[in-house]
């Protein structure tokens, strides 16, 4: 598991991603955009608050997950739908 901090306009919170075996480098992530669910209640893991996680593609598939990235950028924050 590795815990990113996003920041998501107004605030910023602590993300567990399970992504050391998908990614060799798991900062090549740093400085995109992607889809979180935050809707979660927050839980403590490895001794930390984390308040939502990541939403890769392709985990279920049994295929190596890629990010969901939008067309073009965006405000930092800006919800789906």
């Amino acid at each position: 598991m590795v815990k990113i901090t996003v920041d998501f306009g107004d605030h910023k919170r602590n993300i567990i991603a399970g992504m050391k075996k998908e990614r060799e480098n798991p900062k090549e992530i740093e400085g995109k955009q992607t889809l979180f669910v935050v809707n979660l209640e927050p839980r403590k893991m490895m001794g930390e608050l984390f308040e939502g996680m990541i939403l890769d593609i392709g985990y279920v598939d049994k295929i190596t997950p890629v990010l969901a990235l939008p067309g073009k950028p965006v405000p930092n924050g800006t919800r789906l739908g």
